[in-house]
């Protein structure tokens, strides 16, 4: 059984469609490149893509004349394009070499002073105490954050938020119950033993005023 013949790649079929403006040396429509493309081996629907990728690496020219298009390319065409891409990287390394010795010469200013010797290891040594101190007295510090005067009085102010909010509610809640109790009078009984469950019991009402509770005790009392 005969293998299935491989297709041309893209490099292959550029250097097809180059030969053919080489051979000629002369002016093509698109519609001729068409033609002459699968005698070299490239398939006429392939021919316009690949001839513009020609064009857009200079490997290939193309000009309108009049209402027509016409494509071309000389073996000088190719000579030139690649001198400009030599140079291209020419440039480009020698922007590179320059670049590496700038870079070396400030690797050396930067080791300047930094050699090897006594009083640096002593330096060195002192710097790494001074840094496990100041991780130390920042732990320290950690544990005595609730000491703070800024966090406590931040937390007075969320008490005296949560205070209001309590009592606000609280109020929400007689309204309530006094606006059952005037439109279901008959229903009395059930209103009650509905409070009962929710927790709303004889002896609920209004928090204390703040100023009569110690500071430490607000917490436990807002909750209950």
């Amino acid at each position: 059984m005969q293998s299935k013949k491989r297709g041309l790649s893209l490099d292959e079929k550029r250097e097809k469609i180059l030969q053919i403006f080489y051979d000629s040396q002369d002016f093509f429509l698109l519609k001729e490149l068409e033609k002459l493309g699968p005698k070299k081996g490239v398939i006429s629907q392939s021919v316009k893509d690949v001839v513009q990728t020609l064009v857009d690496d200079d490997l290939a020219s193309k000009d309108k004349i009049g209402t027509s298009v016409y494509f071309w390319s000389l073996p000088s065409c190719a000579g030139n394009q690649m001198r400009n891409v030599y140079r291209k990287l020419e440039s480009d390394l020698q922007s590179s070499k320059k670049r590496y010795a700038e870079l070396v010469e400030q690797c050396e200013e930067m080791k300047k002073g930094r050699e090897e010797s006594d009083e640096r290891e002593e330096a060195l040594a002192e710097l790494k105490a001074i840094q496990s101190k100041h991780t130390e007295l920042k732990e320290e510090m950690g544990q005595y954050a609730d000491n703070d005067p800024a966090a406590v009085e931040a937390m007075k102010q969320a008490i005296e938020v949560a205070h209001a909010a309590a009592n606000r509610w609280t109020d929400n809640i007689f309204t309530l119950r006094q606006w059952c109790s005037n439109n279901f009078p008959q229903a009395k009984e059930q209103l009650e033993s509905l409070y009962n469950e929710m927790g709303i019991t004889e002896d609920f009402d209004y928090l204390e005023p703040l100023s009569n509770i110690p500071l430490n005790s607000v917490d436990n009392q807002i909750q209950e």
